[in-house]
């Protein structure tokens, strides 16, 4: 791919990735989900985002099916630990069943879900555990916001955190008042989840903006395709679209090819504006 991100320990990622939530819930449509993730791979995408916890393990197998005629080496596997487990001997055993479902060794990244109650000091002991084992390449955390993000940073090892999933889309901005800037600072990459706000599912009619229309017809694109290179923008973020359709998953890569000029984000800022105060953060 044309962009790519690089993460804290050195390595280069495709700044556009492949989601699964909710991929693999249903025996009827099992089939084309994994047309639609080896279509993605095939068009550049190879970083795969699931978690332990999407279908309870329905998503993770269906990415280990997915994958099973490529060279994995050359695809950049993501996963998922809830809170629950995310400590002590229970999140190497979450591990190594998520391993078992995508039909692996290792994960080149290892998300910690969602803040759990239980102190982040005892998650990052479990996560630099299990890169010492050599069981994941790298960890990083999921929906933490600002003030966890510092927590994270006050325990020993927490800086070692390489990436932060949240939601971010067009109409989905409030990371950009003050986590964002942080994460910057900081050299956290971004995983964005849902940038395409769930093509409207998401109270946003993000597809059908005049604006994102107008640039799109610019640039011989569709309007998703911008909506993706806007999210991509920076060169430190990472844009996770979810689809079970083949014809969807290419559409997504053929986001690469684009870069979006000063004046077409001005004009979707226009639009869509930054927030000028914190928001709360979704959590998903």
């Amino acid at each position: 791919m044309k962009h790519t991100v690089k993460l804290s320990n050195g390595v280069q990622v495709p700044a556009l990735g492949q989601g699964t939530w909710y991929l693999g819930d249903s025996t009827e449509t099992y089939a084309r989900e994994v047309e639609a993730l080896r279509a993605g791979i095939e068009a550049g995408m190879t970083l795969l985002d699931t978690a332990e916890n999407y279908g309870d393990g329905r998503s993770e197998r269906l990415v280990g099916e997915a994958i099973r005629p490529y060279d994995r080496a050359q695809l950049f596997l993501v996963s998922k630990v809830m809170p629950s487990n995310a400590y002590g001997t229970r999140l190497m055993a979450s591990l190594e069943r998520s391993l078992s479902h995508l039909g692996t060794d290792y994960l080149d990244l290892y998300l910690y879900h969602w803040r759990g109650e239980r102190p982040l000091a005892e998650m990052v002991a479990a996560m630099e555990k299990a890169r010492a084992a050599g069981k994941i390449r790298a960890w990083g955390v999921s929906n933490l916001d600002t003030a966890d993000m510092e927590e994270l940073w006050a325990v020993d090892g927490g800086a070692n955190c390489a990436v932060n999933q949240v939601l971010y889309h067009m109409g989905s901005r409030g990371i950009d008042y003050s986590l964002l800037p942080w994460m910057r600072a900081h050299g956290v990459a971004l995983m964005a989840y849902c940038p395409l706000a769930q093509a409207g599912r998401l109270s946003c009619d993000l597809l059908g903006s005049s604006v994102l229309k107008e640039i799109a017809e610019k640039y011989g694109a569709t309007p998703a395709q911008i909506a993706l290179a806007w999210a991509c923008r920076d060169g430190n973020t990472i844009a996770i679209p979810r689809t079970g359709r083949r014809e969807h998953a290419v559409s997504n890569a053929g986001a690469d090819v684009f870069d979006l000029t000063e004046e077409d984000c001005a004009a979707i800022d226009r639009v869509f504006p930054p927030p000028t105060q914190k928001e709360p953060l979704h959590i998903e």
